[in-house]
């Protein structure tokens, strides 16, 4: 796993809903590449024209916040999210992304550190944020290795299949 990511910026408010990542109304779509179609379309519907693979999200407070569905998850690391930088997530969403192989930062004060656009360098262990774009960098919270790892290997099944057939 590249534990360095670059990608362009993305930038969102407090509060952004799984609604809002992936509206209920296409909760019938089992393809990913069909459900990825429909990314933040419910608070952007030009996210798809904007977006291209391994931009990183930035949002305020909250990101995540709503149902426990995972498709908000599927929908973003379809996509090519490589990451998501945001003040704090919803629970249940934190956890579907590392159960699904997409990586969460938690960083206070990242909106008043990036603009939609700039150019970020996100390094995984040690939690830094370079902005390229303005030459600063900031710090979020580290993943533990384990997480890492999880990450790494798509998403917890994956991690778990690997670790049992190490241990045989």
């Amino acid at each position: 796993m590249n534990t360095v990511l670059k990608g362009k910026t993305l930038v969102y408010g407090k509060n952004i809903d799984t609604d809002q990542i992936y509206p209920g109304r296409y909760l019938e779509l089992v393809e990913p590449q069909e459900i990825a179609s429909h990314a933040m379309e419910g608070v952007d519907p030009n996210f798809s024209e904007k977006f291209n693979k391994g931009d990183i999200i930035i949002a305020d407070k909250n990101f995540g916040c709503g149902s426990s569905r995972e498709h908000a998850v599927i929908t973003l690391k379809t996509v090519g999210v490589s990451a998501i930088i945001s003040e704090s997530f919803a629970r249940i969403f934190y956890r579907n992304s590392i159960n699904l192989g997409l990586p969460l930062i938690i960083c206070q004060g990242i909106l008043d550190f990036v603009n939609e656009g700039d150019e970020l360098e996100v390094h995984l262990i040690e939690g830094k944020i370079k902005n390229i774009t303005t030459g600063k960098e900031i710090f979020g919270e580290k993943l533990p290795s384990f997480v890492l790892d999880m990450i790494a290997e798509g998403g917890i099944k994956q991690y778990y299949i690997k670790k049992k057939n190490v241990k045989k």
